[in-house]
């Protein structure tokens, strides 16, 4: 054996085992939690008192409305306490309400399904900057980030917005979603007769 294989040895037993914690990251709706799947498994594998956790989420978020999914992060300890962060919804969600729509553009880059304002991307930045991931960017970091996002998803952002012609792009926007949607059913029929 030589001597460099020693000196590996030797060092692996003196390093000690760095324990990163059992880190958990979903999304949970706002004042939402339950023990049922697929929050309360997840919980109860990392040994977690799922009933506790579920009280201290839903009391945490009451002044959110119900419903809206929150990107959170558990850090479970050894003596199962936990460490609970819970971001501000996701930027997704924000641009979606900003522009008024339910969904993103079935084919992005091909079509348009909202518009939104520099202001309303730039109002959206300084909520979303008070995310931990987000902190050590500038608000004209997280604006070019969240320009790309939203045209992942087919909204446009436009200087300024008309209200009135907004109005009627999103009625014409209604026909098309709907059509679509018709496309969609048809396919699935059409999927499930060719299994059956």
């Amino acid at each position: 054996m030589s001597k460099a294989s020693k000196g590996i040895k030797t060092l692996k037993k003196t390093i000690e085992k760095v324990n990163h914690g059992n880190k958990i990251a979903t999304n949970i709706p706002a004042g939402m939690a339950a023990a049922g799947p697929p929050l309360g498994p997840m919980l109860g594998q990392h040994g977690l008192n799922i009933a506790a956790f579920c009280k201290d989420f839903n009391e945490r978020t009451k002044d959110i409305k119900e419903g809206i999914a929150l990107p959170t992060r558990i850090t479970v300890n050894p003596d199962r306490s936990y460490t609970l962060v819970i971001h501000q919804p996701p930027t997704t969600f924000f641009l979606k309400q900003a522009a008024g729509i339910q969904r993103g553009a079935m084919e992005p880059g091909k079509e348009v399904c909202g518009k939104v304002s520099l202001r309303h991307l730039y109002e959206i930045a300084k909520i979303k900057s008070t995310d931990p991931v987000m902190e050590t960017k500038s608000l004209a970091e997280i604006c070019k980030m969240f320009v790309g996002i939203a045209h992942s998803c087919g909204i446009e952002i436009v200087k300024d917005l008309d209200p009135s012609e907004y109005q009627q792009f999103l009625k014409e926007r209604e026909e098309i979603v709907s059509k679509q949607k018709k496309e969609l059913q048809e396919k699935k029929e059409a999927k499930m007769l060719r299994t059956v």
